[in-house]
Protein backbone atom coordinates (compact mmCIF):
# COMPACT_ATOMS: atom_id res chain seq x y z
CA UNK A 1 0.00 0.00 0.00
CA UNK A 2 1.30 3.45 -0.88
CA UNK A 3 0.03 6.86 -1.91
CA UNK A 4 -3.39 8.40 -1.27
CA UNK A 5 -4.88 8.18 -4.78
CA UNK A 6 -7.82 5.92 -3.90
CA UNK A 7 -9.24 8.16 -1.19
CA UNK A 8 -10.74 10.68 -3.64
CA UNK A 9 -11.53 14.35 -3.14
CA UNK A 10 -14.34 16.52 -1.78
CA UNK A 11 -15.21 20.21 -2.04
CA UNK A 12 -14.47 22.21 1.11
CA UNK A 13 -15.95 25.64 0.57
CA UNK A 14 -14.71 26.69 -2.86
CA UNK A 15 -11.60 24.47 -2.66
CA UNK A 16 -11.18 20.82 -3.58
CA UNK A 17 -9.21 18.78 -1.03
CA UNK A 18 -8.03 15.20 -0.91
CA UNK A 19 -10.08 13.23 1.61
CA UNK A 20 -6.96 12.09 3.47
CA UNK A 21 -5.54 15.13 5.22
CA UNK A 22 -3.36 15.80 8.23
CA UNK A 23 -4.13 17.02 11.76
CA UNK A 24 -1.42 19.10 13.43
CA UNK A 25 -2.48 18.68 17.07
CA UNK A 26 0.31 16.21 17.90
CA UNK A 27 3.00 18.66 16.79
CA UNK A 28 2.77 20.44 20.16
CA UNK A 29 4.17 19.03 23.39
CA UNK A 30 2.48 16.56 25.79
CA UNK A 31 -1.16 17.41 26.43
CA UNK A 32 -1.07 19.62 23.30
CA UNK A 33 0.86 22.12 25.43
CA UNK A 34 4.28 23.67 24.95
CA UNK A 35 6.83 22.94 22.22
CA UNK A 36 7.45 19.51 20.67
CA UNK A 37 10.32 17.44 22.03
CA UNK A 38 11.79 17.33 18.50
CA UNK A 39 11.25 20.55 16.55
CA UNK A 40 13.04 19.30 13.43
CA UNK A 41 10.93 16.13 13.34
CA UNK A 42 7.77 18.28 13.44
CA UNK A 43 8.97 20.29 10.42
CA UNK A 44 9.89 17.09 8.60
CA UNK A 45 6.52 15.40 9.07
CA UNK A 46 4.65 18.46 7.75
CA UNK A 47 6.88 18.71 4.68
CA UNK A 48 6.51 14.98 4.07
CA UNK A 49 2.70 15.24 4.31
CA UNK A 50 2.54 17.97 1.66
CA UNK A 51 5.13 16.20 -0.52
CA UNK A 52 2.93 13.09 -0.33
CA UNK A 53 -0.03 15.01 -1.76
CA UNK A 54 -1.86 16.10 1.38
CA UNK A 55 -3.56 19.46 0.73
CA UNK A 56 -5.80 19.76 3.83
CA UNK A 57 -4.15 20.55 7.17
CA UNK A 58 -6.15 20.98 10.38
CA UNK A 59 -4.79 23.13 13.20
CA UNK A 60 -5.70 25.63 15.94
CA UNK A 61 -3.82 28.48 17.55
CA UNK A 62 -4.72 27.06 20.99
CA UNK A 63 -2.55 24.01 20.21
CA UNK A 64 0.59 24.87 22.14
CA UNK A 65 -0.74 27.60 22.29
CA UNK A 66 0.62 29.14 19.07
CA UNK A 67 3.17 26.33 18.67
CA UNK A 68 1.61 24.27 15.88
CA UNK A 69 0.73 27.29 13.73
CA UNK A 70 4.25 28.67 14.04
CA UNK A 71 5.68 25.26 13.06
CA UNK A 72 3.32 25.04 10.08
CA UNK A 73 4.47 28.46 8.91
CA UNK A 74 8.15 27.60 9.34
CA UNK A 75 7.76 24.27 7.54
CA UNK A 76 5.48 25.21 4.66
CA UNK A 77 5.39 28.97 3.96
CA UNK A 78 5.19 30.26 1.31
CA UNK A 79 2.23 27.88 0.96
CA UNK A 80 1.34 25.89 -2.14
CA UNK A 81 -1.68 27.29 -3.99
CA UNK A 82 -3.71 24.11 -3.47
CA UNK A 83 -3.07 23.85 0.30
CA UNK A 84 -6.10 24.45 2.53
CA UNK A 85 -5.38 25.20 6.20
CA UNK A 86 -8.37 24.83 8.53
CA UNK A 87 -8.22 26.26 12.03
CA UNK A 88 -10.46 26.45 15.12
CA UNK A 89 -11.32 29.20 17.58
CA UNK A 90 -13.25 29.67 20.87
CA UNK A 91 -10.82 28.19 23.39
CA UNK A 92 -7.71 29.44 25.17
CA UNK A 93 -5.21 27.70 27.41
CA UNK A 94 -4.60 28.20 31.10
CA UNK A 95 -1.04 28.35 32.46
CA UNK A 96 -1.57 24.73 33.57
CA UNK A 97 -2.60 23.62 30.07
CA UNK A 98 -6.33 23.64 30.87
CA UNK A 99 -8.87 24.35 28.11
CA UNK A 100 -10.90 27.51 28.81
CA UNK A 101 -13.91 28.70 26.78
CA UNK A 102 -13.15 31.93 24.89
CA UNK A 103 -16.48 32.90 23.36
CA UNK A 104 -16.60 36.69 23.70
CA UNK A 105 -16.41 39.02 20.68
CA UNK A 106 -12.97 40.23 21.82
CA UNK A 107 -11.60 36.70 22.33
CA UNK A 108 -12.92 35.40 18.99
CA UNK A 109 -11.60 38.42 17.10
CA UNK A 110 -8.21 38.09 18.82
CA UNK A 111 -8.13 34.37 17.95
CA UNK A 112 -8.65 35.06 14.25
CA UNK A 113 -5.85 37.65 14.29
CA UNK A 114 -3.56 35.27 16.24
CA UNK A 115 -4.15 32.55 13.63
CA UNK A 116 -3.45 34.96 10.77
CA UNK A 117 -0.23 36.20 12.38
CA UNK A 118 1.15 32.83 13.44
CA UNK A 119 0.30 31.12 10.14
CA UNK A 120 1.55 34.11 8.13
CA UNK A 121 -1.69 34.50 6.17
CA UNK A 122 -3.84 37.46 5.07
CA UNK A 123 -7.03 35.39 5.11
CA UNK A 124 -7.94 32.08 6.77
CA UNK A 125 -9.37 29.42 4.40
CA UNK A 126 -11.74 27.83 6.93
CA UNK A 127 -12.36 28.69 10.58
CA UNK A 128 -14.29 26.22 12.74
CA UNK A 129 -16.18 27.63 15.71
CA UNK A 130 -15.80 25.02 18.43
CA UNK A 131 -18.73 24.87 20.85
CA UNK A 132 -17.40 24.93 24.42
CA UNK A 133 -20.58 24.43 26.48
CA UNK A 134 -18.90 21.15 27.45
CA UNK A 135 -15.17 20.93 26.74
CA UNK A 136 -15.26 17.21 25.94
CA UNK A 137 -18.52 16.64 24.06
CA UNK A 138 -21.39 18.42 22.30
CA UNK A 139 -23.85 20.08 24.69
CA UNK A 140 -26.89 22.24 24.02
CA UNK A 141 -26.53 26.01 23.92
CA UNK A 142 -27.00 28.75 21.33
CA UNK A 143 -24.12 29.58 18.98
CA UNK A 144 -25.82 32.66 17.57
CA UNK A 145 -23.68 35.27 19.38
CA UNK A 146 -20.22 33.80 18.63
CA UNK A 147 -21.17 32.73 15.11
CA UNK A 148 -22.41 36.25 14.34
CA UNK A 149 -18.97 37.56 15.36
CA UNK A 150 -17.26 35.06 13.06
CA UNK A 151 -19.63 35.93 10.19
CA UNK A 152 -18.70 39.61 10.70
CA UNK A 153 -15.00 38.72 10.39
CA UNK A 154 -15.85 36.78 7.23
CA UNK A 155 -17.54 39.86 5.75
CA UNK A 156 -14.39 41.87 6.58
CA UNK A 157 -12.39 39.44 4.42
CA UNK A 158 -10.36 37.81 7.21
CA UNK A 159 -12.11 34.42 6.88
CA UNK A 160 -13.22 32.68 3.66
CA UNK A 161 -15.37 29.87 5.05
CA UNK A 162 -16.93 28.87 8.37
CA UNK A 163 -17.33 25.47 9.98
CA UNK A 164 -18.53 24.11 13.33
CA UNK A 165 -16.92 21.73 15.81
CA UNK A 166 -18.10 19.77 18.87
CA UNK A 167 -21.73 20.49 17.97
CA UNK A 168 -25.19 18.92 18.10
CA UNK A 169 -27.49 18.58 15.06
CA UNK A 170 -29.63 21.40 16.54
CA UNK A 171 -26.57 23.69 16.62
CA UNK A 172 -25.71 22.76 13.02
CA UNK A 173 -29.23 23.75 11.95
CA UNK A 174 -28.98 27.00 13.93
CA UNK A 175 -25.58 27.75 12.40
CA UNK A 176 -26.83 27.21 8.86
CA UNK A 177 -29.52 29.86 9.43
CA UNK A 178 -26.82 32.40 10.37
CA UNK A 179 -24.20 31.77 7.67
CA UNK A 180 -23.01 29.15 5.21
CA UNK A 181 -21.43 26.19 7.02
CA UNK A 182 -18.90 24.23 4.93
CA UNK A 183 -17.88 21.55 7.44
CA UNK A 184 -18.69 19.95 10.78
CA UNK A 185 -15.91 18.50 12.93
CA UNK A 186 -17.05 16.07 15.65
CA UNK A 187 -15.95 12.96 17.52
CA UNK A 188 -16.81 9.92 15.40
CA UNK A 189 -15.30 6.53 14.61
CA UNK A 190 -16.24 2.91 13.89
CA UNK A 191 -17.31 2.40 17.53
CA UNK A 192 -18.67 5.87 18.37
CA UNK A 193 -21.55 6.38 15.91
CA UNK A 194 -23.73 9.07 17.49
CA UNK A 195 -23.48 11.27 14.36
CA UNK A 196 -24.63 8.66 11.80
CA UNK A 197 -27.82 10.55 10.88
CA UNK A 198 -26.03 13.93 10.87
CA UNK A 199 -23.33 12.64 8.50
CA UNK A 200 -25.93 11.40 6.03
CA UNK A 201 -27.85 14.69 6.21
CA UNK A 202 -24.66 16.72 5.63
CA UNK A 203 -23.72 14.46 2.70
CA UNK A 204 -27.03 15.29 1.04
CA UNK A 205 -26.26 19.01 1.53
CA UNK A 206 -22.69 18.73 0.17
CA UNK A 207 -21.21 19.68 3.55
CA UNK A 208 -17.97 18.04 4.71
CA UNK A 209 -17.84 16.01 7.93
CA UNK A 210 -14.44 15.78 9.62
CA UNK A 211 -14.26 13.10 12.34
CA UNK A 212 -11.67 13.50 15.04
CA UNK A 213 -10.27 10.70 17.22
CA UNK A 214 -10.71 7.98 14.55
CA UNK A 215 -9.37 5.44 17.08
CA UNK A 216 -10.93 6.92 20.22
CA UNK A 217 -8.37 9.61 21.04
CA UNK A 218 -7.32 9.88 24.67
CA UNK A 219 -9.23 6.65 25.53
CA UNK A 220 -8.32 4.37 22.59
CA UNK A 221 -11.06 1.98 21.55
CA UNK A 222 -10.37 -1.67 22.28
CA UNK A 223 -11.86 -3.86 19.55
CA UNK A 224 -10.87 -7.45 18.88
CA UNK A 225 -12.89 -7.26 15.64
CA UNK A 226 -10.81 -4.30 14.42
CA UNK A 227 -7.59 -6.11 15.37
CA UNK A 228 -8.73 -9.34 13.67
CA UNK A 229 -9.64 -7.55 10.45
CA UNK A 230 -6.33 -5.68 10.48
CA UNK A 231 -4.37 -8.94 10.95
CA UNK A 232 -6.26 -10.57 8.10
CA UNK A 233 -5.60 -7.65 5.73
CA UNK A 234 -1.95 -7.23 6.73
CA UNK A 235 -2.78 -3.72 7.94
CA UNK A 236 -2.85 -1.85 11.25
CA UNK A 237 -6.04 -1.21 13.24
CA UNK A 238 -5.60 2.53 12.52
CA UNK A 239 -5.46 1.88 8.77
CA UNK A 240 -8.62 -0.22 8.91
CA UNK A 241 -10.41 2.42 11.02
CA UNK A 242 -9.46 5.13 8.50
CA UNK A 243 -10.42 2.98 5.51
CA UNK A 244 -13.80 2.30 7.10
CA UNK A 245 -14.37 6.05 7.54
CA UNK A 246 -13.52 6.67 3.87
CA UNK A 247 -16.14 4.07 2.89
CA UNK A 248 -18.71 5.34 5.40
CA UNK A 249 -19.72 8.46 3.44
CA UNK A 250 -18.30 10.49 0.52
CA UNK A 251 -18.29 13.74 2.53
CA UNK A 252 -15.98 12.42 5.27
CA UNK A 253 -12.56 14.10 5.34
CA UNK A 254 -9.87 12.53 7.50
CA UNK A 255 -7.24 14.41 9.51
CA UNK A 256 -5.20 11.75 11.34
CA UNK A 257 -2.39 13.35 13.30
CA UNK A 258 1.11 12.15 14.03
CA UNK A 259 4.56 13.52 14.79
CA UNK A 260 6.28 10.60 13.01
CA UNK A 261 7.02 10.29 9.28
CA UNK A 262 6.67 6.48 9.41
CA UNK A 263 3.27 6.79 11.08
CA UNK A 264 2.23 9.48 8.56
CA UNK A 265 3.04 7.15 5.65
CA UNK A 266 1.12 4.37 7.37
CA UNK A 267 -1.94 6.61 7.78
CA UNK A 268 -1.86 7.79 4.16
CA UNK A 269 -1.60 4.19 2.94
CA UNK A 270 -5.08 3.59 4.41
CA UNK A 271 -6.40 5.16 1.20
CA UNK A 272 -5.18 2.09 -0.69
CA UNK A 273 -6.95 -0.41 1.56
CA UNK A 274 -9.89 -2.27 0.02
CA UNK A 275 -12.63 -3.48 2.36
CA UNK A 276 -14.93 -6.22 1.05
CA UNK A 277 -18.69 -6.09 1.78
CA UNK A 278 -18.18 -8.93 4.28
CA UNK A 279 -15.39 -7.03 6.07
CA UNK A 280 -17.48 -3.85 6.13
CA UNK A 281 -20.36 -5.79 7.70
CA UNK A 282 -17.99 -7.11 10.39
CA UNK A 283 -16.75 -3.60 11.14
CA UNK A 284 -20.30 -2.20 11.21
CA UNK A 285 -20.98 -4.59 14.06
CA UNK A 286 -18.45 -2.81 16.30
CA UNK A 287 -20.73 0.20 16.63
CA UNK A 288 -23.91 -1.70 17.44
Amino acid sequence: MSGIDNSGTFKLGNRVVKRLGYGAMQLAGPGVFGPPKDHQAALTVLREAVASGVNHIDTADFYGPHVTNQIIREALAPYRDDLVIVTKISARRGADGSWIPAFSREELTQAVHDNLRNLGLDVLDVVNLRAMFDVHQPAQGSLEAPLTVLADLQRKGLVRHIGLSNVTPVQVAEGRRICEIVCVQNYYNVAHRADDALIDDLARQGIAYVPFFPLGGFTPLQSSTLSDVADRLGATPMQVALAWLLKRAPNILLIPGTSSVAHLRENLAAGQLTLSPQTLAELEGIGS
